[in-house]
């Protein structure tokens, strides 16, 4: 008997309102620093493929549509500072995987490095948000689990590069 009371509070109540709140729907929208992983991403995967000219790389995704709502800074510093450290960063995922990087699936393998590069460069970002990307890069752009694994390595990484960050918040 309560049932139609009930639905007919609720019909009131959300009569005349916007079934998307406004907050909700910026809150979809995608970051100019995501974008940037996301393009960033594209850039390693291709240069880690092909082992093209990063210059070349970089200016073909200057060309890309949407490139304006870039966080252009940040990109640079993530495409141009992953293949610059290619190797400090694959030296410190080796510790925290169960095989060689270069065995691991090039996409897993570039958000790996943006993810280390953050967390050892980008300390306005905090390590968990650095984690978070990567993990929402995994889940857009990488296999099926790839998250979860992204996530494990980027969690234990976070360890040596923010022990302090990450035992303040343990």
């Amino acid at each position: 008997m309560n049932a139609p009371k009930t639905a007919a509070k609720t019909a009131t109540k959300t009569a005349g309102k916007p079934a998307v709140k406004p907050s909700a729907k910026r809150a979809s929208a995608k970051s100019a620093r995501r974008r940037s992983r996301e393009a960033a991403l594209q850039g390693l995967y291709q240069w880690l493929l092909t082992g093209e000219d990063i210059g070349a790389i970089v200016a073909l995704g200057r060309e890309q549509e949407g490139y304006a709502k870039l966080d252009v800074k940040h990109y640079d510093a993530l495409l141009g500072g992953c293949v610059q450290e290619a190797a400090d960063l694959d030296a410190i995922l080796a510790r925290h995987v169960d095989r060689k990087t270069t065995e691991l699936s090039p996409i897993e393998h570039a958000i790996l490095m943006i993810g280390a590069y953050e967390l050892k460069h980008c300390f306005d970002i905090p390590y968990r948000v650095a984690i978070n990307e990567a993990v929402e890069l995994a889940k857009a752009f990488g296999g099926t689990d790839g998250h979860k694994y992204v996530n494990g390595v980027l969690d234990r990484a976070a360890g040596d590069l923010r022990a302090a960050e990450v035992a303040a918040k343990r």
